[in-house]
């Protein structure tokens, strides 16, 4: 399912500028919370899940905000400058400029990290959390956790190296300053304490977020009003229909 919509962009004073596309909902839908697609780790808004989603807003007159982040997709800035509190940062500018009420937060593999921090961050903005594979603390759990000594080294003494993604020969970059953000943001080391809904997809099959990892992100929302549910046979991605 594709949808021809043209980007508008956010601007904001010595951050790159935002690629997003909004649509501000109509009828009964207007006067539900809106809602907002995060995407993943180098991802844009222009994936089948973010598409999907816009579709499906539209069919019942949903407010519907899906963007890219700095460096991602058709935002300005480099990738490989960005780091967890950065795009997290991009985030919630989008929510605060572009939203109005509460939102239902859809995250997506690194978004539903992002989308947790939010929660965090403006309770009053966040109604509710769909996670999709989220991947909090992939940074230190995932990412450090399979490096060699001899890449950290490197990594730490050159601040940089470039690691080939989901075992393709695509490479892509880890910055030391990736790293050590995502510490300062790491959220499975102490409960999540949030009050709102939380519904969390895991797929059987996903070999970059384990069902074990979904389950200890359950366990830790303190939230009373969550649901873990696996998916037989799905991958990270969940771009099947």
């Amino acid at each position: 399912m594709r949808i021809s919509k043209d980007p508008k962009h956010l601007t904001r004073d010595g951050r790159p500028r935002l690629a997003y596309i909004k649509s501000d909902g109509n009828g009964r839908g207007a006067a539900l919370p809106g809602i907002v697609f995060l995407g993943g780790f180098r991802s844009d808004m222009s994936g089948t899940k973010a598409e999907y989603l816009d579709a499906w807003a539209d069919e019942r007159g949903r407010a519907f905000l899906r963007f890219d982040y700095g460096g991602h997709g058709a935002s300005g800035g480099e990738f490989s400058d960005g780091c967890i509190g950065d795009w997290a940062d991009d985030a919630a500018d989008a929510v605060e400029a572009l939203t109005a009420g509460p939102q239902i937060l859809v995250g997506s593999s690194m978004g539903g990290w992002i989308a947790l921090l939010l929660a965090k961050r403006m309770p009053e903005r966040v109604a509710g959390i769909v996670g999709i594979a989220a991947a909090p603390d992939f940074t230190e759990d995932g990412i450090w956790a399979d490096l060699s000594e001899a890449q950290r080294r490197t990594l730490m003494e050159c601040g940089r190296i470039d690691l080939a993604f989901g075992g393709t020969d695509d490479p892509y970059p880890v910055t030391r300053r990736l790293i050590e953000d995502g510490r300062r943001n790491l959220l499975l080391r102490t409960p999540l304490e949030l009050e709102i809904p939380i519904r969390l997809l895991q797929g059987t099959e996903d070999a970059d977020v384990t069902p074990e990892t979904a389950l200890r992100l359950f366990n830790h929302i303190g939230s009373p009003d969550a649901r873990l549910t696996l998916v037989k046979g799905a991958g990270h991605r969940f771009s099947g229909p």
